[in-house]
């Protein structure tokens, strides 16, 4: 689902209220997504991510940020599959 210019495809849509949401995904989820995508990648072995100089912290959301993800990349990849028949 590209268009003609090869851009990405768009895995947002505009909800009645005009809010950009992820397919598959509520307004809420799509801020909690989006705000724990933003945290650094987490090294799941030993549940700690790198940060500041080195320091190892705790992982936080990881698991959440999964579920996020899966919810809306099978909502996306149903939508693609019904709009290329």
């Amino acid at each position: 689902m590209t268009d003609l210019r090869n851009n990405a495809p768009r895995r947002y849509f505009v909800d009645a209220g005009g809010q950009r949401v992820l397919i598959g995904l509520t307004l809420e989820e799509t801020f909690e997504f989006e705000r724990l995508d933003s945290q650094p990648v987490a090294n799941l072995e030993d549940r700690r991510v790198v940060r500041d100089k080195g320091v190892l912290w705790p992982v936080t959301g990881e698991q959440r940020w999964q579920e996020l993800y899966a919810k809306h990349e099978g909502a996306w990849k149903a939508l693609d599959s019904s709009e290329s028949r």
